[in-house]
């Protein structure tokens, strides 16, 4: 099983907490090869993740999670999330996790919708900082969440 470090979204925090989007613009890397915004945001996001997959200006895709800008949403029930995938948008960034894996975030915070959109009955456990469960969603289910702060989560 593949989990990331603790450390490996240090900075999600200050990215997403300061309302980081990304938009299809880009800059230099130091390896001189653009980059996009969004590219940097998930960057910050997975820090210690291996590279990406594939990298677009509308998507940063992961083994196991796609990080796109979020879509303008009245709630859950207008969240785009495919069959087998559990989707969040937190501070503007949509998170599309789809690998059974423990993913250590570092303090979301907020509120946002989120679809647990698996195999009915798959359980979705959010943590604490001491590993405690937070809450849970057992699939299918949809609504508005508390963030407020969650450290890790593990889609099934």
């Amino acid at each position: 099983m593949n989990i990331l470090k603790p450390a490996a979204l240090l900075l999600a925090a200050t990215a997403l907490a300061a309302g980081s989007t990304a938009a299809a613009t880009a800059a230099d890397s130091p390896g001189g090869t653009r980059v996009t915004d969004l590219q940097q945001t998930a960057g910050q996001v997975l820090a210690d993740s291996p590279k990406p997959l594939r990298v677009t200006a509308d998507a940063v895709e992961y083994e196991g999670l796609t990080v796109t800008d979020a879509p303008v949403t009245k709630g859950a029930q207008d969240l785009p999330c495919d069959y087998g995938h559990l989707c969040m948008v937190v501070k503007g960034t949509k998170f599309d996790f789809y690998k059974c894996q423990t993913w250590n975030l570092t303090n979301w915070t907020g509120d946002g919708p989120f679809i647990n959109n698996q195999t009915r009955g798959t359980v979705a456990k959010f943590f604490n900082k001491d590993g405690s469960v937070r809450w849970t969603s057992t699939a299918y289910q949809a609504g508005t969440a508390s963030w407020d702060p969650i450290w890790s989560l593990r889609p099934c």
